[in-house]
């Protein structure tokens, strides 16, 4: 066990330690956090495979008192390095990514030219690759009995750890903040497209019995056909509805404790930071104006935990990069109110 007894909580970040500046090795840690620099398939702005990085560097500026889990961190939260394998095949296919869809953006067609049909595979190969890899490391981790929790990179990272979830769980719900539905088919041709996501985990995960959207502002008339032929295993409570049920007198304790009644009793969330309002993440892939302030969504996640839900696991994506480190600090924050939570539900 780490030893805690030099270690103040009140004291500047130690750059030394690892993530939060907290005093822990992975085996002493009951979370550890798996950073993905992955974002191939991106469709508007690149920089989420550098977040991990960043976000560590940023979570040094974190205070450790949270009053909705006081010392919860004291049961340890450790982040792995970043993979260099895989941040430097993302890099690659990524430009080969750029290449192809500017060839699409003009109209051409793929069967038509060799080189996209090769570039095309290549990137989807590589996205296998990627989802067998976070499905092998999250789940050594569970079997280990860890609390695991995923560090992206964009939004097509956890499918692998889905998958892991549901072998460790069994039956579940995903409780999903995003501005996208991300439940389109093969977006652009990328088969594990960033926007593919969800779609990829209601079809290829039996066990995932639930998904629970909230916040969508941003889709297509495809998604919302598949959510209105889903038979109710997909919930989708729209940025638009939400606001117009306030305005016109409605709490957000009333919607959250409905949100939380459609949730099963073993609980994943996935936490898209472009759900938030962009003026908190203004470099995430694909912002969209609208959105909710943090403590909406904190909320929200208390809820679930006071509902006697269990908290499973989370991921937490397509936090952008910039100079001034403002997303990055955002990110680091909602990242240390997710690991507060996960263990409070596993305690």
């Amino acid at each position: 066990m780490a030893d805690l007894s030099t270690f103040d909580p009140n004291s500047v970040g130690n750059p030394n330690n690892n993530i939060f500046g907290l005093p822990f090795e992975e085996a002493d840690a009951q979370l550890v956090i798996l950073p993905v620099p992955w974002e191939v398939t991106v469709s508007y702005t690149a920089g989420t495979a550098r977040a991990p990085e960043h976000i560590f560097k940023a979570s040094l500026q974190v205070d450790l008192y949270d009053p909705d889990v006081i010392d919860g961190w004291k049961k340890g939260f450790y982040m792995r390095d970043c993979d260099k394998k895989i941040q430097f095949k993302s890099d690659y296919l990524r430009k080969e990514a750029e290449l192809y869809i500017g060839y699409i953006a003009e109209g051409d067609r793929v069967e038509d030219n060799k080189f996209m049909c090769k570039t095309l595979k290549e990137i989807n190969e590589g996205s296998v690759y990627l989802n067998n890899w976070v499905y092998e490391q999250t789940s050594a981790l569970l079997k280990q009995g860890k609390l695991v929790a995923l560090l992206g990179g964009d939004h097509s990272t956890p499918l692998g750890f889905f998958k892991a979830i549901a072998e460790k769980h069994g039956d579940f719900g995903i409780l999903q903040i995003d501005a996208h539905c991300d439940l389109r088919v093969a977006y652009e041709g990328f088969k594990y497209s960033h926007a593919s996501v969800m779609y990829n985990a209601l079809t290829e995960i039996e066990s995932l019995k639930k998904l629970v959207q909230v916040g969508i502002r941003d889709y297509s008339e495809g998604e919302v056909e598949y959510i209105a032929n889903s038979d109710f295993r997909v919930i989708t409570y729209f940025d638009k509805e939400i606001k117009e049920r306030q305005y016109e007198g409605q709490t957000w304790r009333t919607i959250a404790d409905e949100i939380v009644n459609h949730l099963p009793q073993n609980v994943f969330i996935s936490f898209d930071i472009d759900g938030l309002d962009p003026k908190l993440c203004p470099h995430t892939g694909t912002p969209v104006q609208g959105g909710f302030e943090t403590e909406q969504v904190f909320y929200l996640f208390k809820k679930v935990l006071q509902s006697g839900r269990k908290i499973i696991g989370f991921d937490l994506n397509e936090v952008g990069i910039c100079h001034y480190e403002w997303d990055e600090n955002v990110g680091a924050r909602c990242l240390f109110k997710l690991c507060n939570l996960l263990v409070a539900s596993n305690s």
